[in-house]
């Protein structure tokens, strides 16, 4: 296999620092600038690209690659243009100026996930500008609309333009391929194979209104409350899926620990900066966020409402939303604001293969492990289309980096270091698969 040019790894940062300036905060700012500047980039190497609206400013930037036998299925590499909002009050760096400090290259976004962005597009230009193809199609997608549910970009694309993405099998995009240190030096690279469904539940009381200094017992705040409170405190019970069986079964295997795989949350916490989010991936859950009632202190309001994210595992939707409608009690109603399928596919084939092999080409000591996301991604819509979706977006991390908390965060921010190791892992994945 041919070795990367030193261009696309050196290139890789000034890539992701253009891009994290581009504020592409999700709802308040637009991906268009974004998707045009992705679609020149691209266009500079002779890669024809093609942008697709939503809505006016809701773009996505969709390009194919033609590889040396186009008699096999495409492969789909797809990245979201947009971020969550950053108060810069709360952030050590302004975050949309993307800041190049302590060997990290800083700004919202930069996991989130404008670093595969960059790494798959300095690739692409390398790979262009050296005459070399890839051993089958590659399909591009930079899309818009991801941290609001996809609505506006993958959603939107799988219903309306399925033929952009026609023959394709597989895909690869966040949230894995990133290095965790178990045990010393030991490091597992997880695959993301999986991911939790969304349910984002309404919960709705009413009562009689009234003056707030009579005694009143008909109060929809309190009963509110009361449903919202039980719901908070409620700890589901385990469901090992395949994935999280599998997952445990391998660290075990891999690295001694002491890890039951039926009963693995005694041992969560030998899994380091893993542990919060594995615990996740174990059991449902049902988390209020938002609180809404009343508009004046002396009025007792006739009705309130809450909102609940829950989060299912595959294949266990019906017990979740049973065991909310138990906890919330007589008086609640419910309606769901956003719900999105649970995903997952086997950690095995040709392309688990490839990833692995091609982690452990440049850290010798890679251990790729399969598991589940507890949050959602744009692999909820593709997978509709029956493409295998896996997080392979690969990232070589310092041990004592709390790389999850990042998402989302203040102060996020990536390794330079990382960076280029994932364009190198990536080259090698996409040589040989």
């Amino acid at each position: 296999m041919n070795a990367v040019h030193p261009a696309a790894q050196d290139e890789v940062v000034g890539l992701l620092s253009e891009l994290i300036q581009f504020n592409t905060s999700n709802p308040t700012h637009r991906e268009r600038p974004a998707a045009e500047w992705m679609a020149a980039r691209l266009d500079e190497v002779g890669v024809d690209a093609q942008i697709v609206e939503s809505e006016p400013g809701r773009a996505s930037t969709i390009a194919r690659i033609a590889g040396t036998d186009s008699s096999r299925p495409p492969l789909l590499i797809h990245g979201h243009l947009d971020v969550v909002p950053a108060d810069a009050a709360e952030w050590s760096v302004d975050p949309f100026s993307c800041e190049i400090r302590d060997g990290y290259v800083w700004g919202r976004g930069a996991i989130d996930m404008k670093h595969m962005d960059a790494m798959t597009l300095a690739l692409v230009r390398e790979w262009a500008r050296a005459g070399r193809r890839p051993p089958r199609d590659i399909v591009l997608a930079f899309v818009a609309d991801e941290e609001a549910g996809g609505g506006k970009g993958a959603h939107w694309l799988v219903d309306n333009h399925p033929d952009l993405f026609a023959d394709c099998t597989e895909a690869i995009s966040e949230v894995g391929g990133y290095s965790v240190a178990v045990g010393g030096e030991l490091r597992l690279y997880v695959i993301q194979t999986a991911e939790k469904g969304i349910n984002w539940l309404r919960l709705h009381a009413r009562g009689r209104p009234g003056h707030g200094s009579m005694i009143h017992e008909d109060n929809a705040v309190t009963r509110l409350a009361a449903a919202v409170t039980r719901i908070g405190a409620h700890e589901f019970p385990i469901r090992v899926t395949d994935t999280v069986r599998r997952f445990m079964e391998d660290v075990a295997e891999i690295s001694g620990l002491d890890i039951d795989p039926d009963d693995p949350e005694p041992g969560l916490a030998k899994l380091g900066t893993m542990a919060r989010m594995i615990g996740a991936t174990i059991r449902n859950t049902a988390n209020p966020t938002m609180l809404d009632a009343g508009y004046k202190s002396n009025v007792i309001p006739g009705s309130a409402a809450a909102t609940i994210d829950t989060r299912f595992l595959p294949g266990q939707e019906d017990e979740l939303l049973a065991k909310i409608d138990e906890l919330a009690g007589e008086g609640i109603t419910r309606e769901t604001i956003v719900r999105d399928i649970a995903v997952e596919t086997a950690f095995d084939g040709e392309i688990v293969d490839a990833m692995a092999a091609a982690l452990r080409a440049e850290d010798a000591g890679a251990r790729p492990v399969p598991y589940v996301m507890s949050g959602g991604t744009d692999a909820k819509s593709f997978s509709l289309l029956g493409i295998r979706c896996f997080g392979f977006a690969p990232l070589r991390l310092p041990p004592d980096l709390d790389f999850m908390s990042l998402f989302h965060g203040i102060d996020e921010r990536v390794p330079v270091d990382a960076l280029r190791f994932g364009v190198r892992v990536l080259d090698r994945f996409l040589s040989g698969s």
